[in-house]
């Protein structure tokens, strides 16, 4: 059996600046970040082994950089198991970001606020506009949350068809990115509920495996998802 799975798995903690909805931060791991790209990267290894899974040697990720270290961490703890002499090889792809904010990216959420305020032609938004997953920003180049899972979603589609399925082997591919448009993404491609995207997040770094069939279809097949204290917060 010729068997294709991806990874998804949200970066490790970072330097956030606080107060700012914006996701497209370019901040680094902070050290807690980079302990838990480490320990889960020698999990994801242990498990691999165990399952008698082949990682394939390109990972694809987010170009923020926590998601670029979080990927070249598992890059480097991985190496041995990739079939490469090269080891594994970090590519990195605009698709896979995080919501964005358009003009607004990286105002504190009162700036953003009084932005809308100052601004006649638009409504105030609503109490919940950053976790709302419909709403967008009415500024330049904002995007909403569905809509950034829908970019996702499109990437793993596209990347996950184009891979050879090999008899007899079960190979996965590994995409580091960001939460909420992870969930976004496996909910538009009918792994989650809608109603679960709000109540679950990810783990840090711990990845959640979705098997792509010779259908087309997407399951989850291992790893977990994390139940939100607040079902309403929206983390990266």
């Amino acid at each position: 059996m010729a068997r294709l799975i991806a990874a998804l798995i949200r970066h490790g903690d970072y330097h956030q600046l606080p107060g700012t909805p914006s996701a497209h931060q370019p901040f680094a791991l902070n050290p807690r970040g980079i302990c838990q790209a480490r320990a889960a990267a020698a999990q994801m290894k242990l498990s691999l082994r165990a399952q008698g899974w082949q990682p394939l040697a390109e990972i694809d990720s987010s170009m923020l950089l926590r998601a670029w270290q979080t990927a070249q961490l598992f890059a480097d703890e991985l190496a041995e198991l990739f079939t490469t002499n090269e080891g594994g090889q970090v590519a990195t792809f605009e698709a896979l970001a995080e919501r964005g904010l358009g003009s607004a990216a990286n105002l504190t959420s009162e700036q953003i606020l009084q932005v809308m305020r100052d601004d006649p032609r638009y409504p105030l938004p609503p109490p919940d506009w950053k976790s709302n997953s419909h709403y967008r920003l009415p500024l330049q180049g904002a995007e909403s949350l569905m809509e950034a899972g829908q970019r996702v979603a499109d990437h793993l589609q596209a990347r996950m068809l184009a891979l050879p399925r090999v008899a007899g082997e079960t190979r996965v591919k590994l995409f580091v990115g960001h939460g909420a448009a992870f969930r976004h993404a496996a909910h538009l491609l009918g792994v989650l509920a809608f109603e679960d995207i709000a109540r679950l997040s990810m783990y840090h770094a711990q990845p959640v495996y979705l098997e792509y069939d010779e259908q087309g279809r997407w399951q989850q097949v291992a790893g977990n998802w994390k139940i939100r204290k607040q079902a309403s917060l929206y983390t990266d």
